[in-house]
């Protein structure tokens, strides 16, 4: 990612920009660094744990900064392959380079990343050119900011007790403390450096340790060791947008909860979709839809075995069964069921965008889609997995079913509607994809195959689909059933294999979108105006970059390749200087917000470069050394809704022949 260098004056402001910040992650939990070389947000032990620096979301609420004294320009970049922030401060008397990684466990490469994590960051400040003087201050606040811990001096740094987290910290420089923080200023002279390591521990672990000093170099060296073993032996994507792809595929893997193979949504809670709004959520829990997606997306940018980890995960949270007619829609990333929300009060919300949220009231909602994404996500990697468990056989069937008997009830949508529930078209279309999905996987399922059944129900849902999803008034398929609303979702019509984007209804849709639904061109989910399809909330929100990435695939699947290339360099250019990108979008200012990085956003980004690769070169796609004989066409035979695989699903099944032969036979 190239650098932007960009001008930073001390001290910084009481809020730092979401675009500002850039994500470490040890594949158990994630820490947000400011361009300014503090640590904002940081949970401890995993992604939903309770934050020790949270000043992203109130001044008072912790951080760890490391800066030059004075004024300095900024410029940064992950280090190639990895995770690992290089930032590099110029100042008027000299420049320096700070390197931040979350360890893994030393000497763990490919899939051990994130097994045993240690719980550590190291910062290591090297002196590049002439002389610096650095300041660094350390202030934990465990649980949200709500305590002000006792933090004691050690010999070479310091260690936190009380409450259920223990920090310490180890320091190569002085680093006294007072009033709970810790400070140091130090001079870093050109080929000198300095570094810190700190290590959390549960209170009932009575040994307490932080990597030495002396290490940390080594350490951080490991991990960018780690990380790009993991990036080499996965690096499948070449044709165009190659690095932006393979910067999301890492994003991506740095949001999977490796002990369980859950996937999160963001890592982070209550960054909101509109400044001064409510729309504030959080995000650190494995939904079905965003861990499916997210699968799809990380077999085109980097043909993920993390598949098996989590049909595991999701089959075990869901004890192996549809429970009565509803599956439920997100896990925590344990596999904790009750995800009961609450509001943090004390906390006065990034820009004063209140409330702080900690937990989803959306955990027990009714969302129909779910069916439809799983059963695509096992259906996409069903040659990978191989003998399906017979666990999973009667998981499959019970999903199915489930689809066949509920998808004519109303429920909350994929957005997550708090208003009166509703015909949602997206859900009804993605129980088509569940019973569409179930009948292929037919054969694989033994004696719980019921492929008779499903097509038929699937056949019916189609025709319900087409007879009242579509609105004479707008050209295009609605929100909801005998509804005139538009929505987003509808997009994903194409994208699943329902109907081609060349269809005539379908590339109405997608024009009415592109004009209607849009501000300054990036599309919104849906309106929210009293009256109408009100989500039963207050305000708006911005733009919604996953809806916007959708509509590059739209535009390219239909043949508008030269609009959907420019929209999706539009998009990529929001991107932070780091190449992350966070939920939405204002298009007024450009300023990305909601929760940061977001892993719909970089699914978006990985599957609309593949959509335009295909466009852009189709007779390449058609003679690449993966295709076979007998692997159907992209859209093949789907305007008859006969038994046809998405284009992604396409791409993928011929990749498999590819790695079988790179790798190996697939698992």
């Amino acid at each position: 990612m190239t650098d932007n260098p960009a001008s930073a004056d001390a001290p910084s402001t009481e809020w730092q920009p979401i675009a500002s910040y850039g994500m470490l992650a040890d594949c158990n939990s994630a820490a947000l660094v400011s361009r300014d070389g503090s640590i904002d947000w940081l949970c401890f032990p995993r992604f939903d744990g309770d934050a020790v620096f949270a000043r992203i979301l109130d001044p008072k609420a912790g951080h760890w900064s490391i800066r030059p004294v004075g004024a300095f320009e900024v410029a940064r970049r992950y280090l190639p392959g990895t995770l690992v922030i290089e930032t590099t401060f110029t100042t008027a008397t000299g420049a320096v380079r700070l390197l931040d990684a979350m360890a893994f466990v030393e000497g763990h490469r490919l899939h051990d990343l994130g097994l045993d994590v240690p719980h550590e960051v190291f910062r290591l400040v090297a002196g590049v050119t002439g002389s610096v003087e650095m300041t660094m201050e350390l202030a934990p606040r465990p649980e949200y900011g709500l305590v002000e811990p006792l933090f004691r001096q050690t010999e070479d740094g310091g260690c936190t007790f009380g409450g259920p987290s223990q920090i310490v910290v180890r320091a190569s420089v002085p680093a006294p403390i007072a009033d709970a923080t810790m400070r140091s200023t130090f001079r870093i002279d050109a080929g000198e450096t300095a570094s810190f390591a700190m290590r959390w521990a549960p209170v009932e672990r009575r040994e307490r340790s932080a990597c030495p000093p002396t290490q940390v170099a080594a350490r951080i060296e490991d991990t960018v060791a780690g990380w790009r073993s993991w990036e080499v032996a996965h690096d499948i994507y070449e044709n165009s947008h190659r690095d932006q792809v393979r910067l999301s595929a890492r994003v991506l893997k740095g949001l999977t909860y490796r002990p369980t193979g859950a996937i999160v949504a963001a890592p982070t809670t209550s960054l909101p979709e509109t400044v001064g709004g409510e729309r504030n959520w959080d995000y650190r829990f494995a939904w079905v839809r965003d861990a499916s997606l997210t699968l799809q997306a990380l077999y085109i940018g980097a043909c993920s075995d993390e598949a098996e980890t989590f049909l595991s995960f999701m089959t075990s949270s869901a004890g192996g069964h549809v429970d009565g007619d509803r599956l439920q829609i997100m896990y925590g990333i344990g596999g904790e069921h009750d995800l009961t929300e609450r509001t943090l009060s004390h906390l006065r919300g990034w820009r004063d965008s209140a409330p702080v949220r900690v937990g989803n009231g959306a955990w027990d909602q009714t969302q129909l889609d779910v069916y439809g994404q799983l059963l695509d996500a096992i259906h996409l990697y069903e040659h990978r997995l191989g003998v399906l468990h017979p666990e999973i056989q009667h998981f499959v069937a019970d999903l199915a079913d489930a689809a066949a008997r509920c998808w004519m009830d109303r429920d909350a949508g994929m957005w997550e509607m708090r208003g009166e529930p509703l015909h949602h078209l997206s859900s009804k279309v993605m129980c088509w994809v569940a019973l569409d999905r179930a009948v292929k996987l037919a054969p694989a399922l033994a004696d719980h195959s019921r492929a008779d059944e499903w097509a038929a129900e699937r056949d019916r849902v189609r025709q319900v689909i087409l007879d009242r999803g579509w609105s004479d008034k707008r050209q295009a398929y609605a929100q909801a059933f005998d509804s005139d609303e538009l929505d987003a979702a509808a997009l994903l019509m194409p994208l699943v294999g329902f109907l081609p984007a060349t269809d005539e209804r379908m590339r109405a849709t997608i024009e009415t979108i592109a004009r209607e639904l849009t501000n300054d061109g990036l599309v919104l989910r849906y309106t929210n105006e009293a009256g109408t399809n009100a989500d039963g909330l207050t305000g708006e929100e911005g733009t919604f970059a996953l809806c916007s990435f959708w509509l590059v695939s739209c535009l390219a699947q239909a043949g508008e390749v030269d609009r959907a290339e420019a929209l999706f360099m539009r998009l990529t250019s929001f991107a932070n200087d780091l190449g992350l990108l966070a939920e939405e979008i204002d298009p007024a200012t450009g300023e990305l917000l909601g929760n940061t990085p977001q892993a719909f956003s970089h699914v978006g980004l990985i599957t609309a470069a593949w959509d335009l690769d295909q466009a852009r070169d189709p007779d390449h796609a058609q003679t690449a050394p993966w295709e076979t004989p007998a692997s159907p066409k992209s859209g093949e035979d789907s305007a008859h809704g006969s038994s046809t695989l998405s284009p992604v699903a396409t791409w993928a099944r011929r990749m498999v022949n590819a790695m079988r032969g790179r790798h190996g036979p697939a698992r």
